[in-house]
């Protein structure tokens, strides 16, 4: 018996949903803000609040920013889950890319709920310049994305060939 495409694609999306926020409350715990813990050469541990969206766009929005990028976090996680009603088993790539944005989705979706603001605390940098602050939802979003990409792709070589 196998399980469904929206079975594994929420279990994948609950498992990026609960080591986003376990990171996070970590990072909560054991950070200062704004101070970095250095890790290796070109990687800091760095606690950071956004309350804009991807690279701090919006971030000095006064408060409206925080409303409307959670209703679309939730309009897009529907979507999501509707793509994944869609989905064959068969289609493991593809599942796991949107299951990946999904569980970032809801990670970030839940911070902009309980906190008013993404929790961020990973600083890559080299020679003076800084990769703006991210998280473990931000990575999964990012994995989907390449994931669906590459499916898209490989279904586009597949349609040529056989053409």
């Amino acid at each position: 018996m196998t399980i469904s495409a929206v079975k594994f694609g929420l279990g994948i999306a609950g498992a990026v949903v609960l080591a986003d926020q376990a990171t996070k409350a970590l990072a909560l715990a054991l950070l200062e803000p704004y101070r970095p813990v250095a890790v290796l050469a070109f990687f800091d541990l760095r606690l950071a609040f956004n309350p804009g969206a991807a690279f701090s766009l919006f971030a000095n929005g006064g408060g409206w920013q925080r409303w409307l990028l959670s209703a679309v976090a939730l309009a897009v996680s529907v979507y999501l889950i509707h793509w994944l009603r869609g989905l064959s088993r068969a289609d493991r790539l593809q599942a796991t890319g949107v299951s990946f944005v999904l569980g970032g989705a809801i990670g970030n979706l839940i911070d902009r709920l309980w906190h008013g603001v993404v929790i961020d605390f990973i600083d890559l940098h080299a020679a003076g310049w800084h990769w703006p602050a991210f998280n473990i939802a931000d990575s999964a979003i990012t994995l989907g994305v390449v994931a669906i990409l590459a499916s898209a792709w490989r279904e586009w070589r597949q349609a040529r060939t056989q053409a």
